[in-house]
């Protein structure tokens, strides 16, 4: 289905960045917004899109009290031919209509959601920049917003999408990053939320996030929250190890969010010939192939950085150094082509890339 889309164009457009190079990421918005609203009684109504601002909300909403939020993360990139692309977006839709579920959010039709998603990008597609590493970052997001108190299944709620123009996440280029193990915090458990993407994973972590910081790492590496001794995720990433010419990265059991980048990777990986394992990987096998040198190489996975190779873990009092701490052939194969096919720039052999418009 499709859903009939208002368009409120707004009277006082503003002026793009001329530096591409200062966009970083997440504080410059674009021109509209899109909105929908949802009501038990009428389902998913009142389409629109409508100039960038502020939203009214009620003081009493339920995403203010009891955390009833989702998101996604995906970007619009302008492509070597000049047309506008994401990639693979169904998976995006579909990982959000997943969360959603988890935590009695209403879902949203599929084919809609992406009619959604071309309407918005098309309508902006003059804010995709057009520099090296460079894209429109989009940011769909669902709340409840009953208004009253009470914890219960959400009867009322609010889609949205914006986006913003956002810089390569490497300024300086792809180094790689030093990494702590956590060993007092956890993310997620079993039958949690973990595999969802809702607000309240990422506030978790801020706690484990700022003591490594402080300590000079930059991102944790999460322990499972039961035996405290599989490895889960790297930050906000998925994470990958080589051992021994062998591709390791933790399976996906409930606490571990799916990402689209992880699974691009696993594609890929298989396609060149690698042995993919999805399984239980602990913190203990991990130090013992970084102890005997079987540990080639380490690596996040995410739609902000692609990759970011792992150059340092520590653990305990110990800091050990992969892959005398450059990123790995293999890491940078897995980015190179993953933006290449982004971008438009080699053949898209599996279809991931989306065209939304010519530019």
């Amino acid at each position: 289905m499709k859903f009939d889309i208002t368009i409120t164009k707004t009277t006082a457009p503003k002026e793009r960045p001329a530096d591409e190079s200062k966009l970083g990421f997440g504080r410059i918005f674009t021109d509209h917004m899109f909105l929908m609203d949802y009501s038990k009684e009428e389902g998913w109504h009142d389409a629109r899109i409508v100039p960038f601002g502020p939203m009214p909300i009620h003081p009493a909403s339920t995403v203010l009290h009891y955390g009833a939020e989702i998101f996604e993360g995906m970007k619009a990139y302008r492509a070597a031919d000049g047309s506008i692309r994401m990639f693979r977006p169904m998976e995006n839709i579909k990982r959000l209509n997943n969360s959603a579920e988890r935590l009695c959010l209403p879902q949203i039709d599929e084919e809609g959601c992406l009619d959604i998603l071309n309407t918005i990008v098309e309508l902006e597609k003059d804010w995709v920049p057009h520099s090296e590493g460079t894209s429109l970052y989009l940011r769909p997001f669902l709340f409840g917003n009953d208004p009253h108190l009470g914890v219960h299944a959400v009867n009322n709620a609010l889609f949205a999408v914006i986006c913003c123009p956002v810089g390569a996440y490497y300024a300086e280029g792809l180094n790689p990053v030093k990494i702590a193990i956590e060993s007092e915090d956890v993310r997620a458990v079993r039958g949690g939320t973990g595999y969802a993407k809702c607000g309240g994973n990422y506030a978790a972590s801020l706690r484990a996030g700022e003591r490594a910081e402080r300590n000079g790492y930059t991102q944790v590496l999460w322990l499972d929250g039961v035996d405290r001794k599989y490895i889960e995720e790297v930050g906000a990433m998925n994470v990958m190890f080589k051992i021994n010419g062998k591709i390791v990265t933790p399976a996906l059991t409930g606490s571990v969010l799916p990402g689209i980048t992880r699974k691009s990777c696993v594609e890929l990986l298989k396609d060149w010939g690698y042995e993919v394992e999805e399984r239980l990987f602990s913190v203990d096998e991990l130090f013992e192939a970084l102890e005997n040198g079987t540990l080639e190489e380490a690596w996040g996975t995410g739609t902000a950085a692609v990759v970011s190779p792992i150059g340092n873990l520590f653990y305990k009092g110990k800091e050990y150094t992969v892959s005398d701490n450059k990123i790995g052939p293999l890491t940078q194969k897995l980015y190179d082509n993953l933006t290449a096919i982004q971008w438009g720039k080699q053949e898209d052999a599996h279809g991931w890339s989306y065209t939304v418009c010519n530019g």
